[in-house]
This record gives structure tokens, C-alpha cells and sequence, in this order.
């Protein structure tokens, strides 16, 4: 499906990108519950982007891992909270919880910048998290419909789950050791992938801060050409109701700010995955 994204007047150029280059996308929390009675998302954790929530509606909690321990924080309406690379997150539904998630380096996350809290014997295996990980598309033998595709992200979910509640009763013994080894096997899961990271950044979000210092040299020249090239875009989900990490996910797929998600791609982005 084409983003609804209104063109530019004629004689100017491409859609801008989002605001520093940033990705965005709706969420509502799965409403399955897990083992330990709690319903949400897939634990994951991000190892070069920082994520913002911002709370528009209902009520829950965001459950986060850091080597200084475990905390849940309240979400609600207007609530602004977000966390660096490293923090491992998982979204906890209330009541009719919905968030609007702000992702810094708009498309790494989609590109594998995302690494799932599975069990340590699969995150070990490139092959067995690339299977545990990617959801099936159309064309996948079996995948014949909405409910075989919520049947395995549920079974994603639960197997995140499994290895972050090991994660986090162990950071409540204050034993740190099991959080860092498994950012340890997170690094050698997406190593292959950083130059490619690499070059969205310096094509998204580097490009976005060095267009504003271009901006600013020419202001203090008294130099209004760039103004002439204002533009207005509007854009509508490319997507609606996903299955992502933490929940069903509206997504905007805007050139050069957030790549497509959902089920059509592997979170992983590993060499076995797609």
C-alpha cells in the first residue's frame, strides 16, 4: 500500500523528511497475556537509537532493563517517556493503552537496530533467532490468514518474555551479569549490519542536522534562499494494525524516514532472515 503522502508543487523537490529525520508510528499493546499474568508487548531493546512514548490515550506501564535494575513507569495520557540503546523495554497494557512512538534514526530500527530478549541458546544461533524472530508473509507455507500470523507473534512475544523475566529477576538479585551478556550476544547478532547503518544515518539524520547548520550560515549572510523551498506534506499509515514488537502497530512508510515493518520484513535483518 502507497503512503497517502500529498505531493510537492510542481518545479519543487521530494517530500521532506519527518523532523530530524525522526520514525513514528501508533501502537496499542498486545492484549495477550503471558506467563507471569502480564499482558504487552515483546521485550526488545534498541542498540543505537533512542525511543520516545508518547501517552494519547488509556492507561498502562513501560517495564525497562538497565544495568542499574528494573523499573515500571506509569503510562497515561500526556505522558512523555523515552530511553537510550541499551534500555530493554517492554510494553505493559492497563487499559486501552495507546502510544505514539517516537524512533530516533528513522528506519534503523526496521533495518535490525532491535534485538529480541529471547533465551540465550537461541540468541547464540543466527539461524534460530532469524526463525524465532521473523513473522511469515503471505507467501509462507501455513500463513493463510490473520490468525496464523497472530499465532506466531504471540509465540515471539512469549519466547521474549521467557528469557526477560531470567533477565530481570536477576537484576532484582542486583546481579547485572545476565543484562550484559546478553547485550553481548546483541552485538554479534547485528555486527554485520552496522556499515549499512551507517550510511541511513549519514543520509537521514547526520544530513538533517547538517541541512540546519546550511540554514544558519546562510541566515547570518542574510540569505533567504532556502525559504523559497518551503513545503507542506501530509501522510496517512502506509499500514494499519501490524504485528510489531510491542503491540499492533500503525506505520508511516515516508522515503527516507521509516521503512515498511509489519510482518513483511525480519526485525532481525539477519544474513538467514531476509
Amino acid at each position: 500500500m502507497s503512503p497517502d503522502v500529498s505531493p510537492p508543487p510542481t518545479g519543487q523537490g521530494p517530500v521532506p523528511p519527518l523532523p530530524g529525520a525522526i520514525g513514528l508510528s501508533n501502537l496499542r499493546p498486545y492484549d495477550w497475556e503471558a506467563m507471569d499474568g502480564v499482558c504487552g508487548g515483546s521485550p526488545h531493546m534498541h542498540l543505537a537509537c533512542t525511543e520516545a512514548y508518547v501517552v494519547t490515550g488509556g492507561r498502562g506501564a513501560v517495564q525497562t532493563l538497565t544495568p542499574n535494575g528494573y523499573r515500571e513507569t506509569p503510562l497515561e495520557p500526556g505522558a512523555l517517556v523515552w530511553f537510550t540503546p541499551g534500555t530493554v523495554h517492554r510494553m505493559v497494557e492497563g487499559d486501552g493503552l495507546r502510544v505514539t512512538v517516537l524512533m530516533e534514526n528513522a528506519g534503523l530500527p526496521e533495518a535490525g537496530d532491535a534485538v529480541f530478549t529471547f533465551p540465550p541458546s537461541v540468541l547464540a544461533d543466527p539461524a534460530a533467532y532469524a526463525r524465532a524472530a521473523t513473522l511469515p508473509s503471505p507467501a509462507t507455507p501455513g500463513a493463510t490468514g490473520p490468525e496464523a500470523l497472530a499465532r506466531a507473534a504471540r509465540r515471539r512475544r512469549d519466547l521474549a518474555v521467557e528469557g526477560y523475566l531470567v533477565l530481570r529477576e536477576a537484576l532484582r538479585r542486583s546481579d547485572p551479569k545476565p543484562l550484559l551478556a546478553f547485550h553481548q550476544a546483541a552485538a554479534r547478532l547485528v555486527a554485520h549490519k552496522a556499515a549499512t547503518w551507517q550510511e541511513r544515518w549519514r543520509t537521514g539524520a547526520l544530513a538533517a542536522a547538517q541541512r540546519t547548520g546550511d540554514h544558519l550560515r546562510a541566515l547570518a549572510a542574510a540569505d533567504p534562499a532556502h525559504l523559497a523551498e518551503a513545503q507542506v506534506a501530509t501522510a496517512g499509515p502506509s499500514l494499519r494494525d501490524g504485528y510489531g514488537m510491542c503491540g499492533r502497530r500503525d506505520e508511516y512508510a515516508l522515503e527516507g524516514a521509516t521503512l515498511p515493518y509489519g510482518y513483511r520484513t525480519s526485525v532481525a535483518s539477519l544474513p538467514s532472515g531476509g
